[in-house]
């Protein structure tokens, strides 16, 4: 029996092209390229614009199913399918988002994919890569400062303080600093004030990263942020505290998509936002464009479930960049479909084909939601040892009643060998003209209506509750001409609804919104829906615990 190796030993072991090598797959030149030592790169600006007259490839979109702690592998299948594209012939690029170190070091260890399907170099991603999200950090918390040290100098701009919206923000779980105080300790600190702290990806900086097409409209989008509201209640906008220059220089690399490769030498853009349950959770729109006009085929992932991750990529980055995807694929596993028909975690090795076809609603809710957007469906089943021939067969029945074909894909295993088949259902998709791609709804209507929207037509609520004060702001920012904004809506991401125990796929529950915040930099309104927290908290046993280096200097236990 072939030896079983770790992800990251699999990482270690790989035979990596000069990242040069990789950039001339995809007709870049050298001069193009800012090299981070020798296996990754940020793409220049300039090479970028000159692209723009070239025509696009084909979007293919990956999401998933409900997450369970039985995983399902969206990153890894995005990563086995952009290798399978090319095994077969095809020109394609990975488009994948940035880890964040809060989950690194806190559940689940690194988000660069996993086994023989992952972009490398593993290690450096899963860390502190090229420093993009310190930079987003750095560049959030420096209007942060600019806030208070204006209040502290006369306060020209009449900000009141007690609605000053803007928080700080750094890049780990730490629950002890979603409220603070900020100024204490006499005259000489300022005006004590109640504030808090985010972590780094739920920051409006780094949505505007990830939406803003180049540098100018990154700096007319940092501009465009709202800080707070002056005693007359108008608003005060970052520009008028004239942070919105310095932050761009903050931010001026950090919006150079990053280049690396996959273990089989393929190219990959690993740039922007991860976290789709408290932000839009996808790829920057400049990765997803440069990918497009130097690939046949793109393929990108959206985060956590397509509850969450596939309809804020429809609906806020299609939207907003006016991307038209080809086709989805959606993931799902036996043993997380088992969990959802109930299963424990300790018995998902036993075959249980009635509790998988339980599960099975969870997955074909998803089917049916990703087709309201126009958008052809297929179902990769990311194989584990543990399968059965009859649990196979019975998602694939599952599938094929609801109008889609549900395919084995093992690339976890055997890199892009395993995952041929689903890589030509996709082309005949995509090459299909089957995509009709339209959002969920127009911009025009009210942004209370757009939240039920989405509450009763993804997530099959029964009733979405609000305060009078989430109503009353949500009137206001109508008022103030942000009624055509869509909406991000956070939310747990373990279920449909907002109780992350009820899993499959409820049906008439109540979404209460017991928060709103508006991003009028990134372009959208966010509704913070049940328990879901802006700032993450460790878990009992973090995995920082088991993440240390060994004698020999390597990193063990990221992953």
């Amino acid at each position: 029996m072939a030896e079983v190796r770790s992800d990251i030993e699999i990482a270690r072991a790989a035979k990596k092209k000069p990242i040069v090598e990789i950039g001339a797959k995809l007709g870049i030149p050298v001069e193009a390229l800012a090299p981070y030592g020798h296996d990754k790169a940020k793409v220049g600006a300039e090479f970028i614009a000159s692209l723009s007259e070239r025509r696009d490839g084909k979007l293919i979109l990956v999401t998933a199913i409900n997450p369970t702690p039985a995983g399902e592998g969206k990153t890894t299948t995005t990563v086995g399918l952009g290798d399978g594209l090319n095994r077969i012939g095809k020109k394609a690029v990975i488009c994948v988002r940035e880890p964040s170190l809060g989950p690194c070091f806190g559940v689940k260890g690194g988000a660069a994919g996993g086994g023989y399907a992952q972009v490398i170099p593993m290690e450096d991603i899963n860390l502190h890569f090229t420093g993009d999200f310190h930079a987003i950090t750095s560049a959030h918390n420096l209007l942060s400062t600019m806030i208070d040290n204006h209040i502290y100098w006369g306060n020209a701009e009449n900000i009141d303080i007690r609605r000053i919206s803007w928080r700080r923000v750094m890049d780990m779980n730490d629950r002890a600093l979603r409220q603070t105080v900020v100024s204490l300790g006499g005259v000489a600190n300022g005006f004590p004030r109640e504030s808090g702290f985010d972590i780094t990806v739920a920051s409006e900086v780094m949505a505007i990263l990830c939406l803003a097409a180049d540098l100018e409209d990154l700096e007319r989008r940092l501009g465009d942020i709202v800080i707070g509201y002056r005693f007359d209640r108008s608003p005060v906008f970052a520009r008028d505290l004239k942070a919105d220059r310095a932050m761009a220089v903050l931010l001026k690399d950090a919006m150079q998509p990053n280049l690396v490769q996959t273990l089989e030498n393929n190219p990959a853009f690993v740039h922007g936002g991860p976290f789709a349950n408290i932000a839009h959770g996808c790829n920057s729109v400049i990765a997803t464009r440069t990918a497009l006009k130097l690939g046949d085929y793109v393929v990108t992932e959206a985060g956590f479930g397509a509850d969450l991750g596939a309809e804020k990529f429809f609906d806020i980055k299609c939207r907003k960049a006016g991307l038209k995807p080809d086709a989805a694929v959606i993931v799902a596993t036996v043993r997380a479909l088992k969990m959802n028909g109930g299963v424990k975690k300790e018995d998902l090795g036993r075959e249980n084909v009635e509790a998988l076809k339980r599960g099975a609603a969870n997955l074909g809710r998803h089917i049916a939601n990703v087709r309201k957007f126009g958008v052809p469906v297929v179902v990769a089943i990311n194989h584990f040892t543990s399968d059965t021939e009859d649990e196979i067969t019975a998602v694939k029945d599952y599938a094929a009643r609801h109008g889609a074909d549900g395919i084995v894909c093992r690339h976890w295993a055997e890199g892009s060998a395993g995952i041929e088949e689903l890589a030509n259902k996709v082309v005949e998709l995509a090459e299909g003209g089957q995509a009709k791609f339209q959002p969920l709804y127009p911009d025009h209507l009210p942004l209370l209506e757009k939240i039920e929207i989405i509450a009763s037509k993804i997530y099959h609520a029964g009733e979405v509750t609000t305060d009078r004060g989430v109503r009353d702001q949500l009137k206001a920012w109508e008022e103030q001409g942000y009624g055509d904004l869509p909406i991000c809506i956070a939310k747990t991401q373990y279920s449909f609804s907002t109780d992350p125990a009820l899993r499959g796929a409820p049906e008439g529950h109540i979404v209460h919104v017991r928060e709103v915040r508006l991003s009028a930099g990134a372009g959208f309104v966010v509704a913070i829906t049940g328990e879901i927290m802006t700032m993450p908290g460790l878990p009992r046993v973090p995995s920082a615990e088991r993440i240390f280096l060994n004698e020999d200097g390597f990193v063990e236990g990221l992953f």
